[in-house]
């Protein structure tokens, strides 16, 4: 560190904490203190010092308060992240592979029931799609823009449109560090849970619109492979949209059409996100209440829940990057999450429980 920084820092520090004693070392400044209420206290320093290219951060060692401050150079972004193109690009590659599919899938529909002219279904598909992983966006953008943590803009991943799904969804990057646990909680679970509003926007919509065959005709079909079984699993909450208008249970056979197709991503989507594993939203969320160690085995069990859904390459995929890259941390690892947040996490849970995509019959 250079000395006349060094001084700023330590300036910075003592007006701010009452600190009880002082050790500076070749690559870190550390100060012991004794503050009571040093939650605030800390963000307010955390963002002084970021501004000058130093992090901090607090621990507890042996029932003491350490601030630990060093150095950092920012890093450097990825060249094709760093453009203001490839966002846009991604985005207008991902429209195009979904109005592909969506065209495709209604035109496979309709040489079973008519649900509606190709290009039109496409675009309604596109937008009830593209709208639940949007919002899901915005809602981490905006709880991060409240607390004053600025991030990229979206980057929609493209997928496999026809043969899979159109699109792996989307991502964001913290262009700031994350101060403390709250913060962490709160930007990780607004994307999921405003999401997750469309998507059951969707899914009754799509439960009201979605044709019904008698069981008789659609066991020819079957026969004829005119129609297949689908076998990816229910969530609870397109099982409730479908008994709203009577398309629940024995008797007749509901046709999967494009809505109810995004709909079904959307639930995936949000259920994905919401496990307590690695860096995924409710990874972040859970390590905001477990230790390191738990949240391991959180991950770990997490796997294991896709893997008896059947779930397997998503299963690898969190294990290959959850071996690669830890969980995320917060600056202030000390200040417990409140209480309001721990009772909001048991609804996660609940959530997370009626996304997942369950086998059929299960009930």
């Amino acid at each position: 560190m250079e000395e006349n920084s060094q001084e700023e820092v330590i300036s910075f520090v003592n007006s701010i904490f009452e600190v009880n004693d002082f050790v500076k070392t070749e690559f870190s400044l550390e100060f012991r203190i004794d503050d009571l209420e040093f939650k605030s206290k800390f963000e307010d320093l955390a963002r002084r010092l970021e501004n000058r290219s130093y992090v901090c951060k607090l621990e507890e060692i042996n029932g003491l308060k350490y601030i630990i401050i060093q150095k950092f150079t920012p890093k450097k972004q990825r060249r094709w992240m760093s453009t203001s193109w490839t966002p846009r690009i991604l985005f207008v590659i991902v429209i195009s592979f979904v109005m592909i599919d969506g065209y495709f899938r209604t035109s496979g529909t309709n040489s079973i029931v008519e649900i509606g002219d190709p290009l039109v279904m496409a675009g309604v598909y596109t937008l009830s799609l593209l709208g639940i992983l949007g919002i899901h966006e915005l809602g981490h953008i905006l709880a991060a823009k409240a607390h004053k943590l600025k991030t990229t803009w979206p980057y929609f991943i493209p997928g496999l449109p026809i043969i899979g799904i159109p699109t792996f969804g989307a991502f964001i990057q913290a262009k700031g560090l994350t101060i403390n646990r709250e913060i962490l909680f709160d930007v990780a679970i607004a994307g999921p849970i405003a999401g997750l509003v469309i998507a059951i926007i969707v899914s009754i919509y799509g439960a009201y619109t979605a044709p019904i065959l008698d069981q008789e005709i659609a066991a020819e079909l079957f026969a004829e492979s005119k129609l297949i079984a689908w076998d990816m699993g229910e969530p609870l909450l397109m099982t409730a949209s479908l008994a709203m208008f009577g398309k629940g249970g024995d008797g007749h056979e509901v046709i999967m059409t494009p809505i109810m197709f995004a709909a079904w991503i959307g639930f995936l989507i949000t259920f994905l996100n919401l496990l307590p594993a690695w860096q995924l939203d409710g990874g972040h969320t859970a390590r905001t209440l477990l230790s390191t160690k738990m949240h391991k085995y959180a991950t770990y069990g997490s796997m294991i829940i896709l893997v008896l859904l059947n779930y397997w390459i998503m299963a690898i995929l969190i294990l290959v990057m959850s071996s690669r890259s830890p969980s995320a941390s917060p600056l202030d690892n000390v200040s417990p999450l409140s209480r309001n947040r721990k009772l909001a996490y048991i609804g996660i849970i609940v959530l997370a429980v009626l996304c997942a995509p369950l086998p059929s019959g299960l009930f």
